[in-house]
């Protein structure tokens, strides 16, 4: 097997200098006289709304487009003149056409007069479609129109040439706008997010003479409410409402824990030596109670300090945490089959929940002070999680709360998927396994079938989530765990996660890994030399993680493995000196690439989460003409991606879908098929990866940004040339260090050693 590489070296960073190219109609793409007047009566009730309703200073209008759009293509010319319309987007979700594709419908939050601006323009435009453009207007027209037309819309309607054009691309793209309405079920004790209409939520429902507790108030803009306060939310002021979390106390643990004295034989004669603990890792862990009546517990700091003082702790309260914690600490030793090749590890333990029912928002606020105050822990995990489905339109508020402490951090959670319930009958997974930041496990039986309890993404109707699965027992094949009154078996995605925890920290401790890298080693194992199909990637996400951790680190003789990481502080990170070897003037290997980063999200965006995006380029060096005639080097990216190219025309749902735009996890490969044919060599032999960042509204959001990329060449006529490519990459300027296990388990060991002096 060939060992792990890591490639260091100072990544050149540069700025985008392409400026866009100009806003124009799509080659398909006609504007009629009747779309402007629908149009023109849209916001003319809108207007008409708003100028009567007092309770918020502005408006609240849904602007339903006509597809899924980028940051380009939405409507902002025609509302402003000067302001930047993204600042004024307070959530955006996704309805879906006869065909079921998606459509965003983005809610901007606008002053009166700007909707009355709005409608004195789309005049002017009607004005001008009569009398100049015979009611319609093409991408054609707009490349022919004579100086002679421009003089003459200027004339009738006082609009200079690229305001009549920006204002016409503006509507072009819009399908309708209303006011936000409501459209979700009253339960008791629920969460209502209100829309940021610049007004304080407590302040808001205060002015409304809407009741509610101090203590339920969540954030600025959440609060929870009974039923007599929705119900006057919904007469007084139903537009406000952003998002509704469903039956917040019903935050579940789901179990099956089995007796198994029959084996405490054998886990006695395992664990009467059990050693004390001395230098290793310490995982956080957020359960319910620990049982200290264990063989480990001298290897579980137990802390009680942030659990409810009100919630009574009983003896079958302690199973689930004791189990969860047996597998970080010890896994391997009470199931042999599973041995990962990982250690032990101590755990800080946290209690939060009791088995059943608990408060989804108490759980919230422990978990934000926990972390806040043992920063020292970088893995976390989490096997709790919610009996009810997520949203397809936002994010729940306890991912949201995870994704922010990570991303704040520089720490990662790892989060059991969650269980289907027989009593729910649920499809999808539920809260916190919506964390796009986080590793999210669902789980698997021992021939790689899926579990009888496992549940499905997507998370926003779009980001991959399970990321990975494990073996997490099944009826017939339970896991084995050990709890105060000795050995239980049982199965979950919660007993599924511990498992990954370990490896998490393995590689973060252990090796001294980035979380960038460790998460997308790990997503990197999973997968193979095939695209991953859409449909399964909703159960297994990338695939089963290895069992070994050896398998995670290393690569078969016919594979080059290496990683890279950086910080982006521009908007293009890249290198053009990758010496990928060379066999009689030809490449002869096909490549996978992962990318992981840990983006800032904004929950009031809706399906619009993550606020940062990086799309990854790697393949060989190619030289092309630009526009200018210019010459240039370009990425021949090993998956046809031409976001960036001069000529490229990828629709933002397409890049969505096939480049997975937005997603801070992106896989790329090129698939193994029986006769892959090695690759032509262009003038210049090198390889190069290309990072571009982009930002949603704050340019500023991605500054700093730290990614790791994980990428494998692997040499189509199975020849090792492992130490070539070692040899011409120290040649061109690369600190090479090979990622071996023992040197490294080594030096952790001596590093942690307590030294005494005499």
């Amino acid at each position: 097997m060939n060992d792990l590489i890591q490639l260091k070296q100072k990544l050149i960073q540069k700025p985008n200098t392409s400026g866009g190219g100009p806003n124009k109609l799509t080659s398909d793409q006609v504007v009629v006289t009747n779309d402007l007047e629908k149009l023109k009566k849209d916001f003319q009730c809108l207007y008409d709304f708003w100028k009567e309703e007092k309770v918020i200073d502005g408006t609240l209008i849904n602007v339903h487009y006509k597809r899924v759009v980028p940051k380009s293509k939405r409507i902002g010319h025609i509302l402003f003149s000067n302001q930047n319309a993204n600042s004024t987007i307070r959530g955006a979700k996704f309805n879906y056409d006869e065909n079921g594709d998606p459509k965003h419908v983005i809610t901007y939050f606008l002053p009166l007069e700007n909707i009355e601006l709005v409608i004195n323009r789309l005049e002017q435009l009607i004005l001008v479609m009569k009398s100049i453009f015979n009611n319609k207007i093409s991408n054609k027209d707009i490349e022919e129109l004579s100086d002679e037309n421009a003089k003459k819309i200027k004339i009738i309607s006082g609009l200079s040439k690229s305001a009549f054009l920006n204002y016409i691309i503006d509507c072009s793209n819009v399908e309708k706008v209303d006011k936000p309405y409501f459209e979700y079920k009253i339960e008791e004790n629920q969460a209502i997010t209100l829309y940021d209409v610049d007004v304080n939520t407590k302040d808001l429902l205060e002015s409304l003479n809407i009741e509610f507790k101090e203590f339920s108030v969540i954030d600025p803009n959440t609060v929870i409410l009974y039923k007599d306060g929705m119900r006057q939310l919904l007469k007084k002021a139903p537009y406000l409402i952003s998002m509704i979390t469903d039956d917040l106390a019903n935050y579940k643990i789901d179990e099956e824990l089995i007796d198994d004295p029959i084996e405490m034989e054998r886990i006695y004669k395992i664990t009467s030596n059990f050693p004390k603990p001395s230098n290793e890792p310490i995982v956080g862990v957020i359960d319910t109670a620990f049982d200290d009546n264990v063989y480990f517990k001298d290897w579980v700091d137990y802390r009680t300090e942030y659990l409810d003082v009100a919630i009574e702790i009983e003896e079958e309260d302690k199973k689930h945490g004791t189990a969860i914690d047996s597998i970080i600490v010890d896994g391997p030793t009470i199931n042999p089959e599973f041995d990962d090749g990982c250690g032990r590890f101590k755990v800080r333990h946290f209690v939060v929940a009791k088995k059943g029912y608990n408060s989804t928002f108490s759980i919230m606020r422990s978990i934000e002070q926990i972390v806040k105050n043992n920063l020292d822990i970088k893995v976390w995990n989490l096997s709790l999680g919610s009996v009810h489905e997520i949203n397809d339109n936002f994010i729940s508020q306890e991912a949201a709360l995870i994704d922010k402490l990570e991303y704040e951090y520089n720490i990662i959670f790892i989060i059991a998927g969650t269980n289907k319930d027989e009593e729910y009958n649920q499809v999808k997974i539920g809260a916190p396994a919506d964390s796009i930041n986080s590793i999210v496990v669902n789980s698997i039986k021992k021939n790689g079938d899926l579990a009888s309890y496992t549940r499905k993404g997507k998370v926003l109707s779009f980001f991959n989530k399970p990321d990975i699965c494990y073996y997490g027992g099944d009826v017939g094949e339970l896991m084995r765990t050990c709890i105060g009154t000795g050995q239980y078996k049982t199965k979950g995605t919660s007993i599924a996660a511990p498992w990954i925890t370990r490896k998490m920290a393995f590689l973060i401790y252990k090796l001294g890994l980035s979380r960038e890298i460790a998460k997308a080693l790990l997503i990197d194992s999973a997968t193979g030399w095939q695209n991953i199909n859409d449909k399964k990637a909703e159960y297994y996400g990338f695939g089963a993680v290895p069992i070994r951790i050896e398998d995670v680190l290393t690569s078969p003789k016919d594979e080059i493995k290496f990683f890279i990481e950086e910080v982006s502080l521009n908007y293009d990170t890249y290198t053009h000196s990758i010496p990928v070897p060379l066999s009689k003037n030809m490449h002869p290997y096909i490549a996978k690439a992962t990318l992981c980063y840990f983006p800032k999200c904004s929950r009031n965006q809706g399906v619009d989460y993550t606020n940062t995006e990086l799309d990854i380029y790697f393949g060989r060096l190619t030289e092309v003409t630009n526009r200018n005639g210019t010459r240039s080097i370009r990425i021949k990216s090993i998956v046809n991606n031409k976001q960036t190219d001069e000529d490229g025309k990828t629709l933002e749902r397409d890049a969505r879908k096939y480049n997975r735009k937005w997603d801070n996890v992106k896989h790329i490969v090129e698939e193994a098929k029986e006769r892959n044919k090695a690759k032509k060599s262009y003038e210049n032999p090198m390889w190069g990866l290309s990072i571009k960042t982009k930002d949603r509204q704050n340019p500023e959001d991605g500054k700093g940004m730290k990614f790791g990329v994980v990428i494998t060449l692997k040499e189509i006529n199975g020849v090792n040339r492992y130490d070539d490519f070692i040899k011409q990459c120290s040649f061109k300027g690369w600190l090479v260090n090979k990622v071996d296990i023992e040197s490294k388990l080594d030096f952790y060991n001596k590093a942690e050693e307590n030294i005494e002096f005499e």
